[in-house]
């Protein structure tokens, strides 16, 4: 069962898009089962995703949803940094003003949330977050299967929508599962689950690769439940991919 520390604690961000999560423990991995996984000669599917473990995560902040285009065009225009080449004149497309920014590498995610006071989530913090309360559940949702209709972008050719135009999970975030890929602060490591530790673990301290969370419009549902693992070298850029940020919870 989670245990959630913190969740009488009357915390506010004074950025109002950002969410509290109560520190606790959960289950990190992956613990619905595949098809495939009694095969005998294929025993190590998804390996990635295992072993599960108990891991203990201090409160800490979120953004609500995916960085928009709206706000990186602040970003930019504060630090003079070159707009996404998809971006006409350098301005965010016309109507899409609220759409997440796409194409961004990871630093310059991290160069983004490092300028608004704030910082790239841990995998561990962003699986957290995705979960949300319940424990175990399968996607941000519950445990049913994803629909188009009610639950995420998906599984399509058209690119992300607008921010939260799905309903919320349990902690109050939108787009955890579709939309865009999110980068997290982390180093990917296939075999880093097992070595990790149990309290607030923020990766390997050596990779070629950073970790990316959440599936996106273009995937099919598999790809969309809280403990999928995918990752790509820092310097890529795609219109599937995009982040949020998070920030340090601080008891006064």
């Amino acid at each position: 069962m989670l245990l959630l520390l913190a969740l009488t604690v009357p915390a506010r961000s004074a950025d109002p898009d950002m969410v509290f999560i109560p520190g606790g423990n959960f289950l990190r991995g992956r613990t619905h089962a595949l098809p495939d996984d009694e095969l005998k000669w294929f025993p190590t599917l998804l390996k990635d995703e295992r072993p599960t473990r108990q891991l203990l995560i201090d409160s800490f902040f979120i953004d609500k949803h995916e960085v928009t285009n709206r706000q990186y065009a602040e970003f930019l225009k504060s630090t003079a940094r070159e707009a996404p080449y998809y971006w006409p004149d350098g301005k965010p497309p016309g109507g899409k003003e609220d759409y997440p920014v796409v194409n961004i590498s990871w630093q310059e995610a991290a160069a983004y949330c490092k300028w608004s006071g704030k910082r790239l989530p841990t995998e561990a913090e962003w699986e957290y977050a995705a979960r949300g309360p319940a424990e175990g559940l399968k996607f941000p949702w519950g445990n049913d299967e994803p629909c188009k209709e009610k639950h995420a972008r998906f599984d399509g050719i058209d690119g992300p929508g607008k921010v939260c135009q799905f309903p919320e999970n349990d902690f109050g975030l939108c787009d955890m599962a579709g939309s865009v890929w999110e980068w997290c602060s982390d180093r990917y490591g296939r075999e880093y689950y097992g070595r990790a530790p149990e309290q607030n673990p923020t990766g390997p301290e050596e990779g070629l690769y950073r970790v990316l969370r959440g599936g996106c419009w273009a995937d099919r549902a598999k790809y969309l439940t809280c403990s999928y693992r995918s990752y790509a070298r820092p310097v890529e850029r795609s219109p599937t991919i995009g982040f949020r940020c998070a920030r340090s919870f601080v008891a006064k």
